[in-house]
């Protein structure tokens, strides 16, 4: 299992290889070589990218209550969202760029759905926002203390769960179009619940991994650049991790 693997699309195995600028043997530039303060400033400006798109389709939704009138922008900000970040993942260095804007449009998506469940089961969004950025702060300083250590058993653990998880969505969007649908793992029962949980964990675990692969990064002087490009992948997984915690919020409240 190679050391820089991780099962976030956006920080893979080869992300740092063969990179200009790169230290492997040679003398870096500190000015031009990535940073974990650059880094955690670029993530921060990436987060009020998508805070800032977020509260727009919020209170475009708020008046008249409607959700024909944010889901253009949910649309133009999925589709989007996904295609500007196939583009980040494959031209890095254009990351200063579509890194800000891959966090506008998935704030379109968060703050209109957001907006929709907060409706039905009101204060659920600042709840999912709290435990998202909880989880943040309490696995990064869990890493940092050297509290959990990411082995390879650990490295192929989250990669394995996470794999499977895309699968099995990508298996129940399709056998949707035929009307086969999960509907125990899709409601509100302990199965239901029992599923987010999990989900939710091993999204939770992805930043563990995030965090190593970015300091692996650091440590081997990868292009200033890429400190967008490790923004950028911090905010794939909390995208993640914030829906799937709305989700199993809106699961749990559902039963009340």
């Amino acid at each position: 299992m190679a050391l820089m693997k991780t099962s976030n699309p956006a920080l893979g195995e080869d992300t740092f290889r063969n990179l200009s600028g790169a230290r492997y043997g040679g003398v870096i530039d500190e000015t031009t070589r990535m940073s974990l303060n650059g880094t955690v400033n670029k993530t921060g400006i990436l987060l009020l990218c998508a805070i800032a798109t977020a509260a727009w389709t919020w209170h475009l939704f708020l008046p008249e209550q409607d959700m024909s009138t944010v889901a253009p922008l949910m649309l133009v900000g999925g589709i989007g969202g996904f295609i500007v970040a196939m583009v980040t993942v494959f031209k890095k260095e254009w990351s200063p760029v579509t890194a800000p804007i891959y966090a506008l449009l998935e704030g379109l998506v968060l703050g209109g759905l957001s907006a929709l469940l907060n409706l039905r089961y009101p204060g659920i969004a600042m709840q999912a926002v709290a435990l998202t950025f909880g989880t943040l702060f309490v696995l990064l300083l869990a890493y940092r203390s050297g509290l959990i250590q990411v082995t390879a058993k650990f490295r192929l653990g989250v990669i394995a769960a996470t794999g499977g998880i895309m699968v099995f969505y990508l298996l129940q969007m399709l056998l949707g179009f035929f009307g086969v649908h999960f509907v125990s793992i899709n409601g509100s029962g302990p199965i239901g619940i029992g599923f987010s949980l999990i989900v939710v964990a091993v999204a939770a675990l992805n930043l563990v991994l995030d965090f190593d692969f970015i300091e692996r990064g650091v440590q081997y002087g990868a292009p200033k650049y890429m400190e967008w490009y490790g923004a950028f992948g911090i905010m794939v997984t909390l995208v993640w991790l914030y829906l799937e915690i709305l989700i199993l919020l809106s699961k749990m409240r559902s039963r009340n």
